[in-house]
């Protein structure tokens, strides 16, 4: 396993120093910091287009802070005291998430993905390749299942990851998946599958 560097700050204005001057895999912060506290800080990191991964560590547990940390627009939050394992676990679950994110494209048999123009490229056979485009979110959505074939996302995770919601309200996601069901039915090279109970998943068809 690749040895990790950590920099350390003690307060907001420090780390957005750090951040600045050197790439930052994973961001792990208090809210409670001299300076600048941490909902300020990563608040300011999202305005400037900075992504960096965030999880917020903090004793503040009321469901109105955890609601200003995600609205500021960190990726997990957890309340002390912390079991250190499950936070090595959340800080792996970032990562993995933002590299998926990092990738601009994704393939299932002759389907390709493409984030940059929201795109579906399907061969039809005898060459003819045909160009599909996708509303903002049903993209994401597709993409996000696309990129990771057979794996299962949750409904909570989903929802999370393409509507920043906290995963109470699964009707709109229940829509797109409709939606997308509807669009690419005859499609040859994936379908979506609804895990009973937990969520769903994207697989490769067989050919025949």
């Amino acid at each position: 396993m690749a040895t990790r560097r950590i920099r350390t700050a003690e307060d907001g204005d420090t780390a957005l120093d750090v951040l600045s001057s050197a790439p930052i895999d994973a961001i792990v912060c208090d809210v409670m910091m001299p300076r600048m506290d941490g909902f300020t800080m990563i608040g300011l990191l999202r305005q400037m287009g900075n992504m960096t991964p965030t999880l917020i560590i903090t004793a503040q547990d009321s469901m109105a802070d955890k609601k200003t940390g995600f609205q500021k627009g960190t990726d997990d939050y957890m309340v002390k005291p912390i079991n250190v394992n499950e936070m090595v676990w959340r800080v792996e679950a970032l990562l993995r998430r933002s590299r998926i994110g990092m990738q601009h494209r994704s393939r299932i048999g002759n389907t390709e993905f493409d984030a940059d123009t929201l795109s579906m490229h399907t061969e039809q056979g005898k060459g003819n390749i045909a160009e599909i485009q996708l509303p903002l979110k049903e993209f994401q959505l597709l993409f996000k299942l696309a990129s990771s074939p057979k794996r299962f996302f949750t409904r909570r995770q989903i929802m999370e990851d393409i509507w920043e919601s906290d995963g109470s309200d699964t009707h709109t996601l229940g829509v797109h998946i409709s939606r997308l069901r509807e669009r690419f039915r005859n499609n040859p090279d994936f379908e979506i599958v609804t895990i009973r109970g937990l969520g769903y998943k994207a697989v490769q068809r067989e050919r025949a």
